[in-house]
């Protein structure tokens, strides 16, 4: 995983925490096993998972096209959507797409991420910069250096926390709500299976509701599709 994205995954007095950091060790134990976690650059977790560095990816990753074929992905286990962050001093005039649409204008989103080809595809005509730390995507629009980012919701809120004043979601319809999954070395069904098991588990029973409160600190579980 790639520890950086508080609450869902990120280093805490320098040990792993957050939400997929708790379901993770509730794994563990349903499986019996010793957990690792390695803290990798996100461009390198799927790479090393096609050279079986590790056994899956933990850190929300979209099952889109692409990926499905290099990987295998299990159920969702993690809900966020994706929106438009903006200075809070344009909170009151940009409320459109094509506000930000232009050749004048910069988005900025993590890259690798489903995030930069949501930003690609809203905003055809500006120019998306894409740098692998998101603090440093974030830092972009803070600094005035990009007019907005395209981040999921709940990232934005943990930045806004931490540095009040600065950005707001912007008042535009989020351009996309999707879910996390594990990621697995392509191929390897039994392995899926046996997640899909542990997820369904955990969903059924109230778990994922109960960690995604207590790791992103809101009320409501927005919740996942259910297992088929």
């Amino acid at each position: 995983m790639d520890l950086q994205f508080k609450p869902e995954m990120y280093l805490n007095h320098g040990k792993p925490a957050g939400y997929d950091v708790d379901l993770l060790r509730k794994l563990a134990a349903y499986a019996h096993v010793k957990l690792k976690i390695d803290n990798l650059g996100f461009n390198g977790l799927i790479p090393g998972l096609q050279t079986k560095k590790f056994d899956m990816v933990s850190v929300g990753l979209s099952p889109t096209p692409a990926r499905a074929k290099v990987v295998s992905f299990t159920n969702a286990y993690v809900p966020y959507a994706q929106i438009v962050g903006i200075p809070k001093k344009d909170a009151s005039t940009i409320t459109k797409i094509s506000q930000l649409n232009t050749p004048k204008d910069t988005i900025t989103a993590l890259l690798g991420s489903t995030d930069q080809s949501e930003a690609k595809a809203a905003f055809p005509k500006a120019k998306i910069e894409a740098l692998a730390d998101e603090n440093s995507d974030f830092s972009l629009v803070a600094t005035g250096r990009a007019n907005a980012i395209v981040v999921e919701d709940y990232l934005l809120a943990q930045y806004s926390k931490a540095n009040p004043g600065q950005l707001v979601q912007a008042k535009i319809k989020p351009l996309d709500v999707q879910y996390g999954s594990y990621a697995v070395q392509h191929g390897n069904t039994a392995l899926v299976r046996y997640l899909n098991k542990f997820l369904c588990t955990e969903d059924k029973n109230g778990t994922l509701a109960k960690l995604y409160k207590k790791d992103f600190g809101v009320k409501s579980f927005p919740g996942v599709p259910a297992c088929k």
